[in-house]
């Protein structure tokens, strides 16, 4: 959907991972976005949809306490697409929440000029939003004029958040989605998601923070698949995202990852709260 990409854009660094496989967002994932005079502070959440799985209800449970507890909602659709079972329950749960409503209209990129305006005609005879927005993402197409529109929204209050600061996420929390960033990105379709990352150690050392983090997997095939031959894809991951952290934090990492079997761990309550995805 490109929710996690807006978010970057808008925060101008990379705080919340993206994958082209859905439903990669797990938790809410805080973003700040600075300006002369303002500090807009966003949340990306899971998006709604049909849960079945405890993990999966837990996910949607973020995301519809944050729609109670947000000043302003932003709704992402792709252009052109058509509303599906997902996409109408969106709707019927942003239609309650009682907030301001901006339908952000993704993806203009890939869709064609007839596709683009028979959506926004769509959305906008459903008389719900404030504002509909089209953007692309993923070229950045759109998103600083939402930005303004966000802006103008804010409601006056003092700064919550130090000058510079672009998350408010806990640093454990950050390295492991980064580590599952590159797990979405390195392995197969249902490898990631039955995949968590805990941090276990983090310990500044001289000139470089030491971090040790678990993998935990549901099955002795899925650690086979993380290892890889001679550990190669299990390096190929750590090495991507000690990349990747030095980059946000801005000091050199040593990161060693640890792969556990932990089986079922999405369907077990007691492992879904030791792995941070707690019930609301």
């Amino acid at each position: 959907m490109g929710k996690s990409t807006l978010l970057n854009r808008l925060v101008g660094k990379k705080v919340s991972i993206t994958s082209d496989k859905p439903q990669t967002t797990r938790n809410r994932i805080m973003g700040i976005r600075h300006g002369p005079g303002y500090q807009a502070v966003f949340m990306d959440t899971p998006g709604i949809h049909q849960a079945r799985s405890p993990l999966n209800q837990r996910m949607v449970g973020y995301a519809t306490t944050a729609l109670s507890d947000a000043d302003l909602t932003l709704v992402l659709f792709e252009a052109g697409r058509k509303l599906e079972a997902d996409g109408l329950l969106v709707l019927e749960r942003v239609r309650a929440c009682k907030r301001p409503l901006f339908l952000v209209l993704n993806k203009t990129d890939l869709a064609g000029e007839a596709e683009v305006l028979e959506s926004l005609r769509e959305f906008g005879e459903m008389d719900l939003f404030q504002e509909i927005v089209p953007i692309s993402a993923l070229t950045g197409k759109g998103v600083e004029h939402l930005g303004e529109l966000i802006v103008n929204r804010l409601q006056p209050g003092p700064p919550y958040f130090e000058e510079g600061q672009s998350t408010g996420q806990p640093e454990e929390m950050l390295i492991a989605e980064f580590v599952r960033q590159e797990i979405f990105h390195r392995t197969g379709q249902e490898v990631p998601y039955k995949t968590a990352v805990r941090v276990e150690r983090m310990v500044e050392a001289p000139s470089k923070l030491v971090v040790d983090a678990s993998i935990f997997v549901e099955r002795d095939s899925q650690k086979g698949i993380l290892i890889g031959k001679g550990g190669r894809m299990l390096k190929s991951i750590g090495s991507a995202a000690r990349k990747k952290l030095e980059r946000l934090f801005g000091v050199p990492f040593y990161l060693e990852l640890h792969v556990r079997v932990l089986k079922r761990w999405s369907e077990n309550p007691r492992y879904l709260d030791e792995l941070g995805y707690p019930k609301e």
